[in-house]
């Protein structure tokens, strides 16, 4: 998938499991994710591009792009993502959604009208979306993603620790599924600019979060390094934004503790991402 590096395959499949399920009302059955970059004299890429079957319906492709800014001529970039998958995939149908997440009132349009061209895609604000409702669903994945709806006057904390506490109470010891479902929650709720650490929420619910780092040794890379540019317009700043911020703090914690443990600095370095003078930093840091 190019260089998403941030964000592993199944989360991104999980994500367009998600959207699809309940942002969208499809109910997907399968779901296999596609490439979305095209060359033409630069790159465009679709932030979210899958092949998926629905009960009852012909397969057919889900192109999701999430946007935290209004953009005046974003239903031009819609159509040419659209003129792409087409030109590639001519046999499959095509649903676009467009899903606003951010802090401004939406303002951007669903299409537009030419002479003799009529286009439209649907948009999802996620503003109109009330979290309760997402709560209410015996689902995580639900769960997760009403940290981008309308808090309907409720505190982000109060939220983030009201969806933690549910994924905890579901996962228990299951570690592996806790772990992908803190990863979508954290980085979802960058986007919303919430300015929480959402380890710092862990620590306060009394889990372990060196278990639930991003930077965890031999088991993950970063974040296996990807989502494209960050979703883009949308994810891309959160992503950034969580890297610059939560990661760097959790990969100092790390080479903290190989370094007590008698680790070589350089290969810390490399598995934590930090600079060979950060690491010999830390070691000389009382």
């Amino acid at each position: 998938m190019g260089d998403k590096d941030l964000i592993s395959k199944r989360i991104l499949k999980t994500l367009v499991r998600d959207f699809a399920t309940y942002l969208f009302g499809l109910p997907v059955v399968e779901v296999a994710l596609l490439d979305g970059e095209r060359q033409r004299i630069e790159a465009r890429r679709a932030d979210l591009v899958a092949h998926i079957t629905l009960p009852d319906a012909d397969p057919c492709l889900l192109h999701i792009e999430v946007q935290n800014d209004n953009q005046a001529l974003m239903p031009y970039r819609m159509l040419r993502y659209l003129s792409d998958l087409l030109l590639d995939h001519p046999d499959l149908p095509v649903r676009q959604y467009l899903v606003y997440i951010g802090q401004e009132r939406l303002t951007m349009a669903d299409g537009f009208d030419l002479p003799d061209v009529h286009y439209r895609y649907r948009v999802v604000d996620m503003h109109t979306v009330d979290c309760d409702a997402l709560l209410g669903q015996e689902a995580p994945d639900a769960w997760v993603l009403a940290v981008l709806g309308d808090f309907k006057g409720r505190l982000p904390r109060d939220v983030i620790h009201s969806i933690l506490t549910r994924l905890k109470e579901r996962f228990g010891d299951d570690l592996p599924s806790l772990r992908d479902y803190v990863e979508m929650l954290d980085i979802l709720a960058t986007n919303r600019n919430l300015n929480l650490d959402i380890h710092e929420e862990l620590k306060m619910l009394n889990l372990d979060v060196e278990q639930l780092a991003t930077y965890r040794l031999g088991l993950e890379k970063g974040r296996e390094q990807g989502l494209e540019q960050g979703l883009e317009q949308g994810l891309e700043k959160g992503l950034e934004r969580g890297l610059a911020q939560g990661a760097l703090e959790r990969g100092r914690a790390i080479a903290r503790n190989l370094l007590d443990q008698g680790m070589e600095p350089a290969w810390i370095a490399s598995v934590t991402g930090l600079s060979l003078a950060e690491v010999e930093a830390l070691r000389n840091r009382p």
